[in-house]
């Protein structure tokens, strides 16, 4: 009985450690907010011209900023698991409402129509 408290004891301390290791060419948090900025500006830009590719303009982005996706894909994953994307993605947003100050007035006329932007009304049947 002793045996198995203290193998389940050992399987508690070694589960708490990180779940996935840096990668190796881990994307800095600044180019990765610059990168989703893009990658955002791309996906409305799909909504406003639908017969566009919107694989075309991720690998057009990525190759600006000259980032693999692979390494794109492993970064991503990574600050996700360390709770960071939340940061990286506040600063994209600063920087698309820096590109496009119309922007700005266009989120705070959102935000209080519908009171807050991150739950969005329920949609009803």
């Amino acid at each position: 009985m002793k045996k198995l408290i203290f193998i389940f004891v050992l399987m508690c301390l070694f589960s708490c450690g990180d779940y996935i290791d840096k990668p190796k060419n881990l994307i800095p948090k600044d180019q990765m907010a610059e990168i989703m900025a893009d990658l955002y500006i791309n996906d409305q830009a799909t909504f406003m011209y639908p017969n566009t590719n919107l694989e075309a303009g991720t690998r057009y982005i990525l190759k600006t900023h000259n980032v693999k996706s692979q390494d794109f894909v492993e970064s991503f994953k990574y600050y996700v698991v360390k709770e960071q994307m939340s940061s990286i993605a506040d600063d994209a947003q600063k920087i698309i409402l820096e590109k496009d100050p119309k922007a700005d007035q266009y989120v705070k006329d959102k935000k209080n129509k519908t009171g807050n932007l991150q739950n969005p009304p329920a949609l009803s049947r």
